[in-house]
This record gives C-alpha cells, sequence and structure tokens, in this order.
C-alpha cells in the first residue's frame, strides 16, 4: 500500500492511497466463489453455478462491495503508517475501482491543531462568598409556601393574585385567528404570564360574568402574524379563587421529609439545601469564569468538522428539550445551524484547550476527591451505600465523574496562576443563574396565543 500526504490548507489533509490490484482481486475472486455457492439461478442446480456466470451477473456489484471494504480497512492502516489523527470523518474522492487495475481513492478530512496554552497570569477571576442570613431563610420558607400554595372559590370580584378560570376566544379584525382560544385556562392574575392588558383586564370580575378586552401583542411576540397586532378577546369566567398559603405545620414539613422537630428542624434541613444550593452556585460561576479565561486568552484553529458534530448533537439535545423527548418527530436537521454555531464553535475550543491542559500538566483524576463527590452525590439520598455501588459499578457513569473531578483539579490549577479576588455577596446574588446563552434559547410554541 502506497500512502501520500498533502497539506492542502490549514487543518486540511489530502491522502492518496494506492492498494495493489492483487489485494483486490484476490478478494473479488473469493467473493464470487462464496456467491456461486450460495446463489439460485433458474437453469442451475443449487451450488453448482459456474463462476463466470456468477462474476457476468454480479462481478460489477461484488467489486464495488470489496473496494467499500477495502476503503474502509485500508483509511485506518494509512492514518496509522502516517501517524495521523484526523478530527471527523473523512470525505473520499477520486476512488478508481477498475479490474486489474490497483485500487486508488483520496480521503480528505481534517487533523487536531497544535494547541499550545498560554500562561493562566493573565486569567482574572471574581470569586463570590456569602452567608446564608435568617432572612434568606424565610425568603426560601415562603416561596416553598407559594409554590404548593392552595386557592378557594370565592364570591367576589376578582383581585391580584387571585387565580381566575375562563374560557377566551381571541379576534383579529374580527376573524378567529389560530392559538387564540382555551376554554378552563387558570389565570394567576399579576404573574405576568400573559400579554400585557389582559391580566388587567381579567381584575374586578366575578364568576359569571362575560367581558370583551381589547389588547395589543408586544413587537417582538414570538407568532410574526400577531406581533403589534390589536386583538380582541371574547371571555367568560368559571371561577375566582384566592390563594391560601399552606400552614407551617407537621404536614407541611413531611413534604420535605421532615419528620421531627418541627419548625426548628425544618429550618436546618432547608438551610443545609440552601448551603449545598450556594456552594454549587459559586463553584459554577468561578468554573465558568476560568473557561471564559482560558478561552480569551488563546487562539486555536478550530476543525469545522469538530463545530459540524457539536452543531448536531445540540440540535438532538433542543429536540429532546423542546419537541417531545427521544421519541419526537422532529427532525433536528430542520434547526437552522446558525442557531448554535457560536455557542457550538466556543465548546468545541474549550474541549481542546481542556484537553491540551491536561496533557500538558499530566493531570489525573485524583481517587480521593472521585469517592468524596460521589458520596456528596449518594448523600442526598435514602440508601447512600447502594448508590455509591451503582456509581462504581457502572462505568459510564464512573467516567462522568472522574471527568468532573478533573475539570475541578484544572480550575484549580489555573486559580494557583490567576489573579483573583474575593467578593462577599448577599446569597441571592450568589445563588442567581446568568442568562442563557441566545444559541441555546428556543420559543415555545403553543395553543394559548395571549401568553407571553
Amino acid at each position: 500500500m502506497q500512502v501520500t500526504v498533502e497539506n492542502t490548507s490549514g487543518l486540511e489533509r489530502k491522502m492518496h492511497v494506492i492498494v495493489p490490484s492483487t489485494e483486490i482481486e484476490d478478494q473479488v475472486t473469493e467473493k464470487i466463489r462464496q456467491t456461486a455457492q450460495q446463489v439460485r439461478l433458474n437453469g442451475f442446480r443449487p451450488g453448482k453455478v459456474p463462476l463466470r456466470e456468477v462474476k457476468r451477473r454480479f462481478g460489477d456489484g461484488i467489486r464495488q462491495e470489496v473496494s467499500s471494504e477495502v476503503i474502509q480497512s485500508t483509511y485506518g492502516e494509512a492514518l496509522q503508517q502516517e501517524e495521523i489523527s484526523p478530527a471527523g470523518m473523512p470525505k473520499i474522492e477520486d476512488v478508481k475501482i477498475e479490474e486489474g487495475q490497483d485500487l486508488e481513492y483520496t480521503a480528505i478530512f481534517e487533523v487536531f491543531p497544535e494547541v499550545k496554552v498560554a500562561g493562566f497570569e493573565g486569567i482574572t477571576v471574581e470569586k463570590m462568598s456569602s452567608e446564608i442570613a435568617e432572612s434568606d431563610i424565610d425568603d426560601m420558607i415562603e416561596t416553598l409556601q407559594e409554590q404548593r400554595m392552595e386557592y378557594n372559590d370565592v364570591d367576589r370580584a376578582s383581585a391580584e393574585k387571585d387565580k381566575v378560570k375562563v374560557d377566551f376566544e381571541g379576534f383579529l379584525d374580527g376573524e378567529v385567528f389560530e392559538g387564540g382560544k382555551a376554554e378552563g385556562a387558570d389565570v394567576i392574575l399579576g404573574s405576568g404570564s400573559m400579554i400585557p392588558g389582559f391580566e388587567e383586564g381579567l381584575t374586578g370580575i366575578k364568576a359569571g360574568e362575560e367581558k370583551e378586552l381589547e389588547v395589543t401583542f408586544p413587537d417582538n411576540y414570538q407568532a410574526e402574524n400577531l406581533a403589534g397586532k390589536e386583538a380582541l378577546f371574547k371571555i367568560k369566567v368559571h371561577s375566582v379563587s384566592e390563594p391560601a398559603k399552606p400552614e407551617l405545620d407537621d404536614e407541611f414539613f413531611k413534604i420535605f421529609d421532615v419528620t421531627e422537630g418541627g419548625l426548628e428542624a425544618f429550618r436546618e434541613e432547608i438551610k443545609k439545601n440552601m448551603q449545598r444550593e450556594l456552594e454549587a452556585a459559586t463553584k459554577a460561576k468561578t468554573k465558568q469564569q476560568v473557561m471564559d479565561g482560558l478561552d480569551q486568552a488563546n487562539e486555536v484553529d478550530l476543525p469545522a468538522a469538530l463545530i459540524e458534530d457539536e452543531v448536531n448533537r445540540m440540535r438532538q439535545e433542543a429536540v429532546k428539550q423542546f419537541g417531545g423527548g427521544a421519541e419526537s418527530q422532529i427532525d433536528p436537521s430542520l434547526l437552522p445551524a446558525e442557531m448554535f454555531s457560536d455557542q457550538a464553535e466556543k465548546r468545541v475550543k474549550l474541549g481542546l484547550l481542556v484537553s491540551a491542559v491536561v496533557e500538558q500538566h499530566e493531570l489525573k483524576p485524583d481517587d480521593a476527591l472521585v469517592k468524596e463527590m460521589i458520596e456528596t452525590m449518594a448523600s442526598s439520598y435514602e440508601d447512600p451505600e447502594q448508590v455509591m455501588n451503582f456509581y462504581y459499578s457502572n462505568e459510564q457513569q464512573l467516567t462522568q465523574i472522574q471527568n468532573m473531578v478533573l475539570e475541578d483539579q484544572l480550575v484549580d490549577l489555573v486559580l494557583e496562576s490567576a489573579e483573583v479576588t474575593e467578593k462577599t455577596v448577599p446569597y441571592q446574588e450568589a445563588v442567581s443563574q446568568e442568562p442563557a446563552d441566545a444559541s441555546e434559547e428556543t420559543d415555545e410554541e403553543g395553543t394559548e396565543a395571549a401568553k407571553e
């Protein structure tokens, strides 16, 4: 086998491979012989079909099949011979498979870039710290009560925070529009879940009443045919209910697995959960700054094949998240690549940088830290030992934990040289999440066009 490699441009390579005809002809002959033993043709007894007849009828197809198998096997051998690590699948061109001649083909592919990571001294990180105040616990308990709010029907006009059950139908220029109708819809007044003016228009209305409400869709409304348009909604009210927060009693505490100790034990359990959330949030923000610093401090040539693979992975993630799970009928390829390209490029770049740092500094996951992480994760379950055994007996799950630990070790390595400042912030600021990247946002579609 003869192999020549040409550097075309950037990371792209052209590899020309020549396989001696003898290797091809021997395999073609053997496959024709096998076919003759199995094929059934009129006028011939099973297993007695002449080789020349098999070759005449099936020779071209057999040669194509053998050539495909040879290309697949020799491509890997050629890469190994030339000590090349491709980034992504190749494009096979200029295939020659004439009888009696050498098999020739050209494989076009990209290689991984050589990544040299700059020093960490220029990376700046602001580490957040916070304390959980009693008022923070009060706010959390208030939130938990509101999440489990009960509503009781009342015989009065609706007010803010009430739940109003309504039927509505929307009209544009006197015509019903698609998605503008709902029956038995629950609207919480003051929640901001509906378009501006809709909830306000339901304030002061009683059960059994009907009303016509004129509103204007926002200019940036997700349905372009409705954006900025004035609409008329015909509304019928079924019921008005007022909120009633659940009492802080043993029944409420049991929801959170606090079966004894009353309010004091409940507050302690809530504080423990808040502390875990706080530690996870501050750790994630520190890690994000480290990754952003690596990104900004280094330039890397990115293989287009890796970006394309990542875009396709993100398409599938989007479909799974917003399109109904694994059984969704949505074709991921229909989602425009532009939706994900920027984020995909960043992911690929960071993946290459992280791999380079791990290799250059010979980082390996610390077994003690792996054990500690598994124990921490298992501690929130009823049977921690069973959870720990699951991780240690499942190679895929264990590898994920090891990779998480390895990233933590990388972050610690960078922090040793980076410019780090400390900042104490209130609890809510520490646990608040940054806005989602625009490339990962997807508009929700629904039948209730009045929803914002």
